[in-house]
This record gives structure tokens, C-alpha cells and sequence, in this order.
């Protein structure tokens, strides 16, 4: 086993991620998380199928006016129709249009789809495959092919199945990924089909490995197939994908890293695997897995008796690694020593002096936690989260009071819209500020209530807009009389922010985001001056 080589890393969870049920990203989500895997060191970010849907097609339109540091994107299609040949395929045309770095092709492998789906000869089958990647060879710098259902392939015809593999790299793709797309091959087939796979197509061959959950051990079969020689890994930041989910790069990066001993250039950013993997799960409006390896909640916590004495004296009694190596923190259930390393990492993050003695540390706290227990989540918000650390330290500012807010929503007509309005009296610089405004629902009102209010005060306001507005509705009450968390995502020229507020009124929940954002862009504006 050769551990000294490099591994690449290839993340779909904007592609193949997004099949999963309930998991759904608008363009702007995918940029945004586009741009945190370039900032984990992702190799390649495949971002969908052009020509399957305008929202693909606008996301490779709009990631190319970013610049990523590392992260290559990877557009990603099917061999050619049979009834095209492959110059005049819609498909393979599309691709080169979104003008990606990479692209990836995925061709049939199982003679069930080439006779049932395709309903094509095995041979027609090879020439579709071997003709698109021909095509495509001379078109794009750098070019993958997806071998789809290649191990249940191969254990119906293993000659046909390698004999899909030579058509491919004839046609010029550069690595050839094995698919357990069905997910249902267990590791121990699957590294005796890789090792045969290598044997017949020689060593000088590039494999990458593509696995699917539905067995439960897409992360174990990503572990093997790197350990029977494949150099490419494929996977979806917490494991999102359509049925069981695809194999989660959130536990298959640091078991390379630190189990393993592989290298990878994200192997070298995994104290932000965390928080990324928050991130993610945050934007697309779902509960973070509090239970997942490495990255959840409950990953490095520890409750009662013989553990917590022990964990105290000796971290490695009952964890296999320091949680800050993935982001992560240690949480002693019940106790005020949870979170300390958290809070004093957090401040050196946001320019705060602030030392482990201060007794300000154990306020913070002990504030995050009953805040988290109340719901209050700060992943994707950490701007939220520095206003709170400025007011336990006694260095925040007040730019304005609330005398009072009314938000009015009217119908008067079953087809008819509804109309907004919300009335806002603010006491700011000296002066009682009384005004209103409409908007398109009762939070944009509000929105537009407030900066009405104070632009004449901070005209720098009007830099920010709001990018993003969330609401999710949190375990507890039943149906309408439960606790909703709002999560709004500002901008400026030069810089996003999170803000987050809860309550069982959606309104107030709204407001308590909106007077964060507004107040840290005002903070951030004074120390620029």
C-alpha cells in the first residue's frame, strides 16, 4: 500500500448531492458552497448537468465570475444519444458550452441498462462510449468518465465491463471512476473486482471511485477501493444523494488523512472541515446530523460518570482524535467546561483579546449554551455570534433603541395579493425616528421600515443588501406553535455575513436577524475608519 501518494479529491454534492430528498440549492447556494470547497482544498467541484435545467446552467454562468484558489469545476453529462452521432449530440454540445475546466461523462457498463434502458447492442454501447469521449478529447482540458454500475457489471460479465473501461480510455478519459452506483457491493467484492480491474488494464491506468450508501458502507468501500490503488475519490460533503446518500467526504477526508495516512490538499484544512460541513447543511435548510463522525455535535461529547472523569484526565480514553484537528469541540454534557477552547478560538477568529482566565469565557459560555438549548444555531450566523461575544465583553455599541414595530398583513380578496405594511419608531442619534414602509411580505416591510429609519443616521446602510432569507421550524411544539429559526445571509461590497433570531413569532424572529445584520455592518464600517 503506497500511502506517500497524492489523493483527488472529487466532490458532487452539487450535482449528485442534490437528488437527495428535501435537499434542494438555489444558484446562490451553489455558489456559496462552491466556494467553501474551494476553501477546504476540494479538488474538483462537479456543479451539475448542463442543459438538464436552467439552475445548472446559470451556476456554470455565474461561478466563472469568481476565482477559486484551488477547486477546479467539473461539468457533468452522459455519452451521446444512439440516434446522434456524437458532434451533433445536444448533450455532449452543452457541455462544452458551460466552458468548465472539466468535464465528466458517464457511460453504461451493465448490459441490463445497455439492453433494457438504452435498448442498443453491446456493441453500439461501446461505440457511444469510446465516440463521446473522442469527441469530447479535443474540446476540454481535462476529462473523467463515470463507469455507471460498474461492479454489478462486472459481476454479471466482468469481460464486457472491462472491455467499457479500454473503449473509455481509448477515447481519451483520463480516469476511469468505478460506479457502485446501486450501492450495494460490499468492500470485500469491491477490492477483489478493483484488484482485476488492475491486473487486466496495467498499473499505468488512473482509477477513481464512486460509491453510493445503500448497503451502509460507501465510506468503507471509498476507504478500499484508495487501499486497492484507485488515486481518485468521489463523495458528497455529509454523505447527501439520492436514496441512502453517496459516499460522505466528511468521514472519508480525515480517515485518509489521520487513519490512513494518504495526502490530499484538503487533508491540509481540516481544522474548517466543521464548520463547512455545518455550513452546507444550514444553507440547504436542514438539521446538521448531530451524530455524525468528526463533524456532529455529538461526535466529541461526553455525559456522566466513569467517561467524564476519565476524559478530563486523559483525552484519548474515549476519543480517537483531538477534535480541533477536524473543527470540531469537546462538549462535557452538564458542565460548564464545555466550549471554552471553542470560545477563546473563536475570539482570536474576530480580533477579540481574550484570555482563558477572563471570567467573561465561562459567560459566553454558559450564554451559547442555554442559547443552543433554546435553539439558537450559529453555524452559518457567526456574525450573530461575534455581537454576542462584543456584549459579554462590554465592547459593543448601541447604534439605536426600539420604542416599538407593527407589521400589518392585508386581503382583501381571495385572488387578490397580499399587501405589507410595517410602522417602525426608533429612539437613534437624539431623535425619535417614526416611520413606515411596504414590501413584499410582512419581513421585507419590516426590512424596508427600518432602514427607512436610520440611512439619514448611517447612509452606509445602503451598501447592504440582503442576500438570503431562511426559516426553519424546529422540533417541539406542534405545527403552527412552533419555535421557528430565521438564518439571513448580508452583503456588501467586500464581504457576507450570517445573522440568526428565534421565537415562536416568525416576526420577532425576523427582527432579531435584521438588527444583527445591521448592526454588524455598522460595527465592521467603524473599524474601517
Amino acid at each position: 500500500m503506497d500511502t506517500g501518494r497524492d489523493l483527488e479529491l472529487y466532490d458532487t454534492t452539487l450535482r449528485d448531492g442534490t437528488q437527495s430528498e428535501d435537499f434542494n440549492l438555489s444558484v446562490e447556494d451553489k455558489v456559496r458552497i462552491a466556494l467553501k470547497l474551494d476553501e477546504l482544498g476540494i479538488d474538483y467541484i462537479e456543479g451539475g448537468w448542463p442543459g438538464a435545467n436552467p439552475r445548472d446552467d446559470q451556476f456554470f454562468h455565474e461561478i466563472r465570475n469568481y476565482s477559486l484558489s484551488h477547486s477546479r469545476i467539473a461539468a457533468f453529462g452522459s455519452t451521446h444519444h444512439a440516434r446522434y452521432p456524437a458532434h451533433e449530440d445536444p448533450n455532449l454540445r452543452a457541455l462544452v458550452a458551460a466552458r468548465t475546466p472539466v468535464v465528466t461523462i458517464f457511460g453504461k457498463t451493465w448490459g441490463i441498462h445497455v439492453r433494457d434502458v438504452l435498448r442498443i447492442s453491446p456493441e453500439r454501447n461501446l461505440e457511444l462510449i469510446e465516440d463521446s469521449l473522442s469527441w469530447l478529447r479535443s474540446r476540454v482540458q481535462t476529462l473523467f468518465y463515470d463507469a455507471e454500475h460498474f461492479f454489478d457489471g462486472y459481476k454479471a460479465d466482468p469481460d464486457y465491463a472491462l472491455e467499457t473501461l479500454r473503449r473509455a480510455s481509448a477515447g481519451g478519459a483520463e480516469v476511469l471512476v468505478l460506479c457502485d452506483t446501486n450501492g450495494g457491493t460490499l468492500p470485500y467484492e469491491l477490492t477483489e473486482i478493483i484488484k482485476g480491474v488492475r491486473k487486466t488494464l496495467g498499473e499505468g491506468v488512473r482509477l477513481g471511485i464512486h460509491c453510493h450508501d445503500d448497503a451502509g458502507v460507501a465510506v468503507a468501500n471509498s476507504l478500499s477501493a484508495v487501499r486497492a490503488g484507485v488515486t481518485q475519490v468521489q463523495g458528497t460533503m455529509n454523505g447527501f444523494g439520492e436514496r441512502c446518500g453517496n459516499a460522505n467526504l466528511c468521514s472519508v477526508i480525515p480517515d485518509l488523512v489521520f487513519k490512513m495516512g494518504y495526502q490530499c490538499t484538503a487533508g491540509k484544512n481540516l481544522t474548517r472541515l466543521t464548520s463547512i460541513s455545518r455550513f452546507i447543511s444550514e444553507i440547504a435548510n436542514l438539521s446538521h446530523n448531530k451524530y455524525q463522525p468528526y463533524v456532529g455535535a455529538s461526535a466529541f461529547a461526553h455525559k456522566g460518570g466513569i467517561h467524564v472523569n476519565a476524559i478530563q484526565r486523559n483525552p484519548e480514553t474515549y476519543e480517537h482524535i483531538r477534535p480541533e484537528l477536524v473543527g470540531n469541540i469537546r462538549r462535557i454534557l452538564l458542565s460548564d467546561l464545555a466550549g471554552k477552547s471553542s470560545i477563546l478560538a473563536k475570539a482570536r477568529q474576530f480580533g477579540l483579546n481574550l484570555e482563558g482566565h477572563d471570567p467573561a469565557v465561562m459567560d459566553i459560555v454558559a450564554q451559547l449554551k442555554e442559547l443552543e438549548a433554546q435553539g439558537f444555531q450559529f453555524e452559518g450566523a457567526e456574525a450573530s455570534f461575534e455581537l454576542l461575544m462584543r456584549k459579554a465583553l462590554g465592547i459593543s455599541c448601541k447604534y439605536f433603541d426600539l420604542i416599538g414595530f407593527r407589521v400589518i398583513d392585508q386581503k382583501s380578496k381571495d385572488d387578490g395579493p397580499t399587501q405589507s405594511e410595517a410602522t417602525i419608531m426608533l429612539h437613534v442619534g437624539g431623535h425619535v425616528e417614526h416611520t413606515a414602509a411596504v414590501g413584499n411580505g410582512p419581513v421585507n416591510a419590516l426590512d424596508n421600515a427600518i432602514r427607512k429609519a436610520l440611512e439619514k443616521f448611517y447612509p452606509q446602510l445602503k451598501e447592504m443588501t440582503l442576500q438570503d432569507y431562511k426559516v426553519r421550524v424546529l422540533p417541539g411544539s406542534p405545527g403552527t406553535g412552533a419555535k421557528v429559526r430565521v438564518l439571513i445571509e448580508s452583503k456588501d461590497q467586500h464581504n457576507k455575513w450570517g445573522t440568526v433570531g428565534l421565537s415562536y413569532d416568525i416576526i420577532e424572529a425576523s427582527w432579531q436577524a435584521l438588527v444583527d445584520a445591521i448592526c454588524f455592518k455598522l460595527l465592521k464600517s467603524e473599524e474601517k475608519i
